[in-house]
């Protein structure tokens, strides 16, 4: 049986409740309160006629397109390249001891090929082991980044939201049915414009090329080795 290396990638999926954003504000110091009716600009049309307007965001891809974002994530899949590596090696390792098992069957006493697949057995668990581990700290690290980010960005989203008279934002980072929004045209989606706040207000250049350290919209995350963990004397040889 083939087995492929799973490449770490980069993914994080946010549940992120915009519409709750101007009631927690007024609870978080932090937070701008939402601005209210009456306050939010002399243009009586935003104040009357245009409070119910509702807009949508993907807060996951506006993190990961801000300039702050591409930065962090792309220094974060270098820090990560080393550990890729080591789990790289480490499979191909594991492979070259099934190819072995798999080669020299016949050949082998019961004694020596008990002791090679007892050997396979445990590197392979241990490959496991390493990548869940592997896993679970590039996960932690990007919501770090993420949160970080995400901290900063929400009060731009109630000011934007307030000053254009939306009266309610939903987040559609998770489509639907996993996520509220059924449907949204472009014309009600803020994502770019709140980017573009972002990123004046940061500060932070643009990057002088493209990222890879996180696909815009991207959602998949890495697959563990199979769960198959004992060798087969009938697997064929790795590809």
């Amino acid at each position: 049986m083939t087995r492929t290396f799973a490449r770490f990638l980069l993914a994080t999926v946010f549940v992120f409740s915009v519409a709750a954003l101007a009631q927690s504000a007024s609870a978080d110091p932090g937070l701008p309160a939402a601005p209210s009716a009456s306050a939010t600009t002399p243009d009586t049309t935003v104040a009357s006629g245009t409070a119910n307007r509702i807009g949508t965001i993907n807060i996951e891809q506006a993190i990961f397109a801000s300039n702050e974002g591409q930065r962090d994530f792309e220094a974060l899949s270098k820090k990560l390249e080393p550990k890729q590596s080591e789990l790289k090696n480490m499979n191909d390792e594991v492979e070259s001891l099934k190819k072995q098992l798999n080669t020299q069957e016949g050949k082998l006493n019961d004694d020596s090929r008990n002791a090679l697949m007892k050997q396979v057995e445990e590197k392979q668990k241990r490959l496991e082991r390493s990548v869940q581990d592997a896993r679970d700290d590039a996960q932690s690290q990007q919501n770090e980044i993420a949160q970080r980010i995400l901290q900063k960005m929400a009060p731009i989203i109630v000011k934007y939201a307030g000053d254009k008279g939306f009266g309610l934002i939903m987040d559609t980072s998770n489509p639907w049915p996993q996520g509220p929004v059924l449907w949204a045209g472009p014309s009600v989606d803020i994502t770019k414009a709140i980017v573009d706040a972002y990123n004046a207000q940061s500060g932070v250049p643009a990057p002088t090329k493209p990222t890879t350290a996180r696909p815009a919209g991207s959602t998949s995350k890495p697959a563990a080795p199979s769960s198959g963990t004992k060798p087969s004397t009938t697997t064929a040889p790795p590809k």
